[in-house]
């Protein structure tokens, strides 16, 4: 009999690492985990004997025992499910990089704290490694269903691991002529673990949702699988077929838990049963934490299709929309024949119908936690928003029922969330429009030029921070008959609101730019000067303490979308800006003032080059020549501190 020796991955002996120092706390973990895959494989061997009944042909009652054999400090669990072959115990067991953990334990880095490598383990699914907290040893038996030749795989946990065909004794661990056994020779500080009590009350508290039956006995044959007249220690029925009254909230934990991997609590539950022409029984979770791969182009959604308690596929595309798929949970539905083909789901009228009426449902409890918990819906958002708007942008069915939803950061609020409803709220009488300024860090955008205006008159501007903001604008084009106006895109007139300032100035006809000789030529000169770089230069009604700043013509694309085009989609084609200029600033008086007394030379130039910088920089735009920036403002400060 050849055994083979293989070293672990690198980020399989990391992760061990992790396990054994981050996980000890909680050690009855490691029993869920290995639950949790056992039921897994029985799912999936129950999906194939759909096609192929010879897989289970030989014992078609699937199950898990757990057996303790106190001598020999072994405890074993063992399924009768769909098994793996050699190839597979390698690649599941001896190597996490093709499933992406590898990539986030980089970004964690060694400094990272307990409870995030405590999250990290659940959020991959690597449960398997948790055995390793209690056991100096961990040897795992499997046979593939229909196939003849079982496999061992062995390991200390430290040193790699060895795999090589089963003998006929080792063979024998398993429940029928397949499935998986997973031996583990538990360490002296775990000897808990041998006990049937604290096995019982691991089982009852982490997996009494299980829909496969669950049972307990010795390895000397003591109590020993007597058929029928064994028990199943957990209920062994479908949770999300249950009434919603006899399910408490620690079993709804323990299920997401299950079918999530994950460590955290649910951050909302929704049970439901459908009825009508399509009838399905849903129940979803919306995770605390969001998934490492939320943004991976690549990641499906994880929410798993069941047909009359048949597990069918956690990758069904068409079942859920891309806006939700951070969501996780079940739906089972009557209405698809269980012989269906995954290619043949997506497509499908009634899983399309499934979705619609999910999203419509999911949707309504978001509105729900809006309104009944501000506080937590603020915490969902922080974790999900950004995703849940990319639905504004592709999915316009539900575009109403979005826009109840989305919560944005606002000029009226100091950190905290509005609603589009809010905002409509707390319009000025006679404001046509929802004013928006979008950019990537908030604080910059609160102390924005832009919306120096609109603050001073008590117009609120909501600040758009996600890069999908600018491309759902595309295509929502208002709310409730209010259109969305950028604040850094056109022209913009504020003289028909008041202002709280009562030095604002800008309603007073003599004061404007045209009334006024050095302001209209300096204006000219500006203009000229910069010609090469600016479309236009204008005096503006939107700025009241800063000098400049630059916006996009009303034909343009704006600021930030010009950004995003060049970063994502090589936009090459740069809009020439128009530079508005404040007439009240004291800056923008003394060039008026130099420009009617002749100055129309190199100083007035390097003048109006600095001022189009000036807004470069607030804009977070780079400076085309910094040789010439520091130049001009070097010789400015020069002649400022020799005045």
């Amino acid at each position: 009999m050849t055994t083979e020796t293989l070293s672990f991955g690198a980020d399989v002996s990391r992760l061990l690492d992790i396990v054994a120092h981050a996980l000890y706390s909680n050690r009855d973990v490691f029993l869920r985990e290995l639950v949790s895959n056992a039921a897994d494989a029985c799912d999936r061997l129950r999906y194939e004997s759909i096609t192929k009944p010879y897989l289970s042909v030989d014992d078609p009652a699937l199950k898990i025992r757990i057996y303790r054999d106190p001598p020999s400090r072994v405890l074993t669990v063992v399924d009768n499910g769909i098994g793996m072959d050699r190839e597979e115990l390698i690649k599941n067991l001896g190597t996490i990089a093709w499933s992406g953990t590898a990539a986030v334990m980089e970004q964690l880095g060694q400094s990272a704290s307990a409870q995030d490598k405590l999250s990290l383990i659940g959020q991959f699914g690597v449960g398997f490694y948790a055995s390793f907290m209690v056991s100096t040893k961990v040897q795992v038996v499997s046979r593939k269903a229909g196939e003849d030749q079982a496999w061992v795989w062995e390991s200390d946990g430290k040193t790699g691991f060895t795999v090589r065909e089963a003998s006929a004794d080792e063979s024998r661990q398993l429940i029928a002529s397949r499935g998986t056994a997973i031996n583990m020779t538990i360490d002296d500080n775990s000897s808990e673990y041998l006990l049937e009590e604290k096995l019982r009350q691991v089982i009852v508290q982490y997996s009494d949702h299980i829909d496969v039956p669950i049972y307990q006995g010795r390895g000397d044959g003591t109590d020993a699988d007597n058929g029928a007249a064994q028990i199943p220690v957990n209920k062994a029925s479908a949770l999300w077929m249950r009434p919603k009254n006899d399910i408490n909230e620690e079993q709804y934990i323990e299920f997401y838990h299950h079918i999530g991997h994950g460590m955290d609590k649910p951050m909302m539950t929704s049970h439901w049963r459908a009825e009508g022409k399509i009838e399905f029984t849903a129940l979803l979770f919306v995770p605390t934490l969001r998934p490492w791969d939320l943004y991976d182009p690549s990641r499906k959604n994880a929410t798993r299709l069941y047909v009359k308690r048949v597990f069918i596929t956690d990758q069904c595309d068409g079942l859920m929309y891309p806006w939700l798929r951070f969501m996780r949970g079940v739906i089972d539905t009557e209405d698809l024949p269980l012989n269906i083909s995954r290619e043949m789901l997506q497509h499908n009228p009634v899983i399309q119908k499934i979705r619609t009426s999910v999203a419509k449902r999911i949707l309504g409890d978001f509105d729900k936690l809006a309104q009944d918990n501000p506080v937590q819906y603020g915490a969902f958002w922080g974790q999900f928003g950004a995703v849940l708007k990319e639905g504004l942008y592709d999915a316009p069915e539900h575009r109403l029922d979005l826009l109840k939803v989305v919560h944005f950061y606002s000029t009226e609020t100091d950190g905290g969330l509005v609603s589009l409803a809010d905002y409509a709220n707390r319009m000025k009488p006679g404001q046509e429009y929802i004013y928006y300024i979008s950019g990537e860090n908030i604080d910059n955008l609160r102390n924005s030029p832009q919306i120096e205006g609109f603050k001073a008159r008590g117009i609120e501007v909501l600040l758009f921070t996600d890069t999908i903001d600018d491309f759902w604008l595309q295509s929502v084009l208002d709310y409730e008959g209010k259109a969305f106006k950028s604040v850094t895109k056109g022209d913009v007139n504020l003289s028909k609101f008041s202002s709280a300032d009562k030095n604002d100035l800008q309603g007073d006809k003599s004061h404007e730019p045209a009334q006024n000789e050095s302001l209209r030529r300096l204006l000219a000169i500006v203009q000229e000067t910069l010609k090469e770089d600016i479309g236009e230069v204008r005096y503006s009604h939107r700025l009241t303490s800063s000098p400049a700043c630059l916006v996009a013509a009303d034909n343009e694309v704006d600021l930030r979308m010009e950004r995003v085009l060049r970063v994502h989609q090589k936009y090459d084609t740069p809009s020439k800006r128009v530079l508005e200029i404040n007439p009240d600033h004291a800056l923008i008086k003394q060039m008026a003032t130099l420009a009617q007394a002749g100055g129309t030379g190199e100083e007035m130039a390097d003048a109006a080059h600095l001022l189009l910088d000036q807004a470069r920089i607030i804009q977070g735009e780079p400076i085309p020549d910094p040789t010439d920036f520091a130049r001009r403002l070097s010789y400015f400060m020069e002649k400022s501190l020799a005045a």
